[in-house]
């Protein structure tokens, strides 16, 4: 659908109160399917790929604020605001400042692997590094290095088929609409502090070295009253690694 004059690929599935799933880098819409069924008996569930992400392609440079306003554009199109709002790794920085500039929009906060912001001065060399090694023809190698690195030992010995989707997700994006989100999350900058005032659920892994249990804490010591859940044998891409865990979580907090 169009929002914001660009082309967004987007799935609505189940009817009722909006929940709207924001992927992360290297993700699509398909990162949150093992939640959508169960979500879907009682919900609206919203999933679009982000611009440069998945289906959506990348109509100029990204930026974190430009993610937002997408997702601001798009609960307003589809009538859905406020809405239970979820997001993973890069996009839990999206889902913060749609929450930031958009409070109306938001009633509940999901946030899956937190990912600080800014990040390091190392992650964003880290970032701009990935993104000229996939315009030099190497997503392949960096699809290989996102499953080694990011999810649990125990989900590539005991769970090789989700080990391998999370390869499969990486591997399939347009490599310029990849680079162009890597270097979003380079530039990514601090969205303020969560309103103490919003429900706030945070879920990651034990073994998430991408976004570390300690944000995680971070977010929850600095909100005061959220729900936190870190789950044994578990990376970084939470909603597939553990996603009979997190769907019990999200209908719970939602």
């Amino acid at each position: 659908m169009q929002v914001n004059g660009k082309e967004l690929a987007v799935e609505v599935d189940g009817d009722g109160p909006a929940v709207l799933l924001v992927h992360g880098l290297g993700g699509t819409a398909n990162f949150f399917q093992p939640q959508v069924a169960a979500l879907a008996e009682r919900f609206r569930v919203i999933r679009p790929d982000m611009e440069g992400s998945g289906r959506s392609p990348a109509t100029g440079a990204l930026s974190i604020e430009g993610f937002a306003d997408d997702l601001a554009a798009l609960l307003d199109a589809l009538d859905a605001g406020p809405a239970r709002v979820v997001g993973h790794s890069m996009g839990t920085i999206t889902v913060r400042t749609l929450a930031a500039r958009r409070p109306d929009l938001v009633s509940h906060l999901g946030l899956l692997g937190a990912v600080p912001a800014p990040l390091p001065e190392a992650g964003q060399q880290g970032q701009h590094d990935r993104a000229a090694k996939v315009r030099a023809g190497e997503l392949p190698a960096v699809a290989t290095g996102v499953m080694t690195n990011a999810t649990a030992e125990a989900t590539r010995r005991d769970a090789p088929a989700t080990a391998a989707f999370v390869r499969e997700l990486v591997l399939r994006q347009d490599p310029e609409g990849y680079a162009r989100s890597c270097e979003a999350l380079a530039g990514a900058t601090d969205p303020g502090p969560i309103d103490p005032a919003l429900p706030l659920l945070l879920l990651t892994g034990a073994d998430d070295g991408v976004g570390a249990p300690a944000v995680t804490r971070a977010l929850a010591d600095a909100h005061g009253s959220a729900v936190v859940e870190v789950f044994d044998d578990c990376g970084h891409w939470t909603a597939l690694e553990k996603p009979h865990e997190v769907t019990d979580h999200l209908l719970k907090f939602f």
